[in-house]
C-alpha cells in the first residue's frame, strides 16, 4: 500500500479525505450527543445509513482514484505544474534522473577528494619525520 500511495498521491486525495473526516465527525456527534431524542429504531438506522452510505462510497472512490493516479504517474509522462504545454519542458522523471546523476557525481568527487587528502596527509607526515631526524 505504501508503494501505491506516495506523498504526492496522498496530497491529490486530500480533497476526498476531508469530507470523510467531516462525515466521521457527524457519526461520532450523533452517537454521543442525541439531538433527535424522539427517534425510534428505524429512524436511527435511517440517520446512520444516510451517513454510512456516502462514507463507504467516498472511501471506495478515494481508493480507486488513488490507484488510478498512482498508476497513471508510472505509465505516462508527468510534468511539473504549468509546464505540460511548454516546448522542451523536462518531465518529472527526467529531472529526478538528472538530480540523481548529479548527486552520484558529487559523491564520486567527494570520495576522490578524500583519497587525495589522505595522500597529502601521508606526504606531510613523511616530510615532518624527515625534518625531525636531521
Amino acid at each position: 500500500m505504501a508503494e501505491i500511495f506516495d506523498r504526492e498521491t496522498l496530497l491529490d486525495l486530500t480533497v476526498n479525505v476531508i469530507p470523510l473526516g467531516i462525515i466521521l465527525f457527524f457519526v461520532v456527534a450523533f452517537v454521543l450527543i442525541d439531538p433527535f431524542e424522539g427517534l425510534d429504531f428505524y429512524g436511527r438506522v435511517l440517520q446512520m445509513g444516510l451517513l454510512a452510505f456516502p462514507f463507504v462510497a467516498l472511501a471506495i472512490l478515494t481508493y480507486v482514484s488513488g490507484k488510478a493516479i498512482a498508476g497513471d504517474e508510472k505509465r505516462a509522462e508527468v510534468y511539473f505544474q504549468g509546464q505540460a504545454t511548454m516546448d522542451d519542458a523536462p518531465t518529472k522523471h527526467e529531472a529526478e534522473a538528472e538530480i540523481e546523476a548529479e548527486l552520484a557525481d558529487d559523491a564520486a568527487g567527494d570520495d576522490a577528494d578524500a583519497e587525495a587528502d589522505d595522500g597529502d596527509d601521508e606526504d606531510a607526515t613523511a616530510d615532518e619525520s624527515a625534518t625531525d631526524g636531521s
